[in-house]
């Protein structure tokens, strides 16, 4: 029987998603839990790893149980028990043989914040603080560059991708909040690789404070030249990953 889980987490405490040889991860610990309650061991197959420090509100992963039936609800109250405070399980569902995690996923949607002026200290590891003013127009003009079928790779650290580095996003909404001076970025798109948001993100800002020109982001999705990948990133905490579809 396969099974699929909707899993939130604050990663502030973990080297990230994956299993680590000697670092606490979110896999391992969901592992640890899911066999424990099984009695087997029990290997999860995330939709993708999410680095250290990065958040979720709706990660998934399968799993497979050799029993013909057992209670999930009974099975979610009991992993959410054992499971730290900061990894919570928010479903568990019966899925056909053949779905994967992973390979299923036809979009994903991340969420970017920033926190803006001064520190504030209730939410220092789930935004990123950005002690200068911005010009939020400019910021969230730039982002749309973003927006559509194009080749990332200056924007992302791998080595190399098996789809050449090109991914299609299909919307970016940013809006700001004047009360509490923050700003909160949405992201759908069908893939993001290894700290292309980061990277996205980090762009956008050395645009709006005057580092770099808008063409800059432009310039950096052109295809007719060698790779050169950006040396802007924003930090990992004020990054979540939303909603995994399928």
């Amino acid at each position: 029987m396969r099974v699929l889980a909707v899993v939130s987490y604050k990663g502030t405490k973990y080297q990230g998603w994956q299993r680590q040889t000697n670092a606490p991860s979110i896999q391992e610990e969901i592992e640890k839990v899911l066999s424990k309650l099984l009695n087997t061991e029990i290997v999860i197959y995330g939709s993708g790893r999410t680095d250290a420090g990065v958040h979720a509100n709706g990660q998934t992963f399968h799993f497979d149980i050799n029993k013909e039936s057992v209670d999930l609800d009974k099975l979610r109250y009991s992993t959410n028990c054992l499971l730290p405070e900061d990894i919570y399980v928010k479903s568990y569902e019966v899925v056909n043989d053949n779905f994967h995690a992973r390979y299923s996923a036809v979009a994903k949607t991340y969420r970017y914040q920033i926190q803006l002026g001064e520190r504030n200290p209730l939410n220092f590891e789930t935004f990123t603080w950005i002690k200068e003013d911005i010009n939020f127009e400019l910021f969230s003009k730039v982002l749309r560059c973003f927006v559509g079928k194009h080749n990332f790779q200056d924007f992302n650290s791998k080595e190399e991708d098996e789809n050449k580095f090109v991914r299609t996003i299909e919307s970016i909404s940013c809006q700001f909040n004047e009360t509490c001076n923050t700003i909160e970025i949405i992201f759908k798109g069908d893939g993001f690789m290894r700290y292309q948001i980061r990277f996205m993100v980090g762009a956008a800002l050395a645009v709006a404070q005057g580092k770099e020109n808008e063409i800059f982001i432009v310039n950096h999705l052109q295809t007719n030249k060698p790779r050169e990948i950006i040396s802007y990133k924003a930090p990992s905490n004020g990054l979540f990953l939303d909603k995994v579809t399928y």
